[in-house]
């Protein structure tokens, strides 16, 4: 004779909650876009991180670095030469001063010796770009950038300094000598096209 079919078990009832809560989540449990969304909010305090030069120099209200980049960037699409990767250019200006959210706007007048600025902005891109998937890729740009080592980078920091000097040419028609940053600006630049935009009278 057939046995009878054994019964079902049934899933055991979950654990009773402690003082109406649910219990606390486990590494394993957490939201797998914590880090990446740590990332993006931190990102936009260069909305409020003013531009260190502007301020010595008394401008009221100055410029944040965000906006910098924005004027970089903006430089990049509007005289990127042709036989550049715009896209690159574009990720590299996005990208050229991230590292200020954590390093601070660091000046030639603040006497930190170049080679500390360096270590101490490649460590904290490092760190900043590690939760994206694609943080190895963007940071090759950046040390693109910072390396000038290609012609992309190297456009880049023309961009660079051409911002800086076409914002100074705005603030001295508001009021606020700018000449030392034009001048500044001069010295670095050798595109000619560059030089007469950035070398205008404000």
């Amino acid at each position: 004779m057939p046995r009878p079919p054994a019964p079902l078990s049934r899933p055991a009832p979950p654990a009773p909650l402690v003082s109406g809560r649910p219990p606390p989540q486990t590494q394993a449990m957490r939201d797998p876009t914590d880090g990446l969304h740590a990332l993006l909010m931190e990102a936009l305090a260069l909305k409020a991180l003013p531009r260190a030069g502007w301020v010595r120099a008394g401008v009221p209200a100055p410029e944040s670095v965000a906006a910098h980049s924005w004027g970089v960037a903006w430089l990049v699409l509007a005289l990127c030469p042709p036989h550049l990767d715009r896209g690159d250019a574009l990720a590299i200006a996005t990208l050229h001063d991230l590292a200020e959210v954590r390093v601070g706007d660091v000046t030639p007048h603040d006497a930190m010796p170049k080679a500390e600025k360096q270590r101490r902005e490649a460590a904290a891109m490092q760190a900043l770009l590690a939760p994206l998937p694609h943080g190895d890729a963007l940071m090759a740009l950046w040390l693109d950038y910072d390396g000038a080592r290609t012609p992309e980078g190297r456009f880049v920091k023309a961009c660079d300094k051409l911002d800086m000097a076409l914002q100074a040419q705005r603030y001295a028609a508001e009021g606020t000598p700018t000449a030392e940053f034009i001048a500044s600006a001069l010295a670095r630049l050798t595109d000619p096209t560059l030089r007469a935009l950035a070398g205008r009278a404000p």
